[in-house]
């Protein structure tokens, strides 16, 4: 019980340096490449009162990103 106890921490520590992450790249979203977010594939739709956007050519990139960098973490620590 101890270990989920410790795995739930860590989990929320986690959670707060993505919240913290997602707060500052908000303030400072001019900064972040023109691009991010306009790749092929990303699904925008404007329509009068309505706007749609789904990143999904976005969101495949940086899965592969942060799997990549987690592997190699977890190769250093292993």
């Amino acid at each position: 019980m101890k270990e989920l106890g410790k795995l739930m921490m860590w989990g929320g520590g986690l959670l707060l340096l993505m919240g913290v992450l997602v707060y500052l790249f908000a303030s400072f979203g001019d900064k972040l490449p023109h691009w991010l977010g306009r790749l092929p594939g990303d699904i925008r739709i404007r329509r009068p009162n309505f706007v749609f956007y789904a990143p999904i050519t976005t969101m495949l990139l940086l899965s592969l990103l942060l799997s990549g960098l987690m592997w190699i973490i977890q190769r250093f620590f292993k």
